[in-house]
């Protein structure tokens, strides 16, 4: 893991290269695939969430646009609850199975409600549909897939910017900063119109 010292003026110190860096440079970092962690050089707290955050910011302004307008607003307008629910989802990458299992299981169970199947025929089905999908979840569908090794599985990722679970992690903390943010400014705000 890499340390950046903060200092007060807002400069970063890469201590594993002994230099001053910019944002955009920390964010190359990011991007290859280190892990990071930002400390404020005077008080020693952890800063690397908000750092994050602040990358994010910056890519935001350049790129002009990467999240939409509508995405952002609506995670103000939602506070909380929305972060909340974001987080959970990319914390729990089998959610998505979980999601499929309870779609499969009410499609038939209305097929059984609607007559189109008697009870023990829509309970087998049921069970021969989630059986296959749990067969997907532990083998590969490619078998040559077996063959290859955690490194190249990882640079193939890279190659097509797919997230990893650090970068998963990652964003799970920046959530975790910004709602806090959120429920700080909300606060504020209702604070100064009472």
């Amino acid at each position: 893991m890499i340390v950046i010292k903060r200092y007060p003026n807002r400069k970063l110190y890469n201590t594993h290269t002994k230099q001053y860096i910019k944002l955009d440079q920390l964010g190359e970092i990011i991007r290859k695939g280190d892990e990071i962690q930002v400390i404020d050089n005077a008080s020693g707290e952890d800063l690397t969430a908000l750092t994050l955050t602040q990358i994010i910011l910056e890519q935001e302004k350049k790129q002009s646009g990467v999240l939409s307008h509508s995405m952002l607003t609506g995670l103000i307008r939602a506070g909380g609850d929305r972060l909340n629910a974001i987080q959970r989802g990319l914390l729990s990458p089998f959610s998505h199975w979980a999601e499929a299992d309870e779609e499969i299981k009410r499609r038939v169970e209305k097929l059984v409600s609607t007559g189109e199947m008697n009870q023990k025929e829509g309970a087998a089905l049921i069970d021969k549909l989630i059986a296959a999908g749990e067969q997907l979840r532990v083998e590969p569908v490619d078998k040559e897939a077996d063959v290859f090794h955690a490194d190249k599985i990882t640079a193939f990722f890279r190659q097509r910017q797919l997230p990893t679970q650090a970068d998963v992690k990652r964003l799970s903390e920046q959530l975790a900063e910004l709602e806090a943010r959120l429920e700080s400014v909300l606060n504020e705000q209702t604070a100064g119109k009472e």
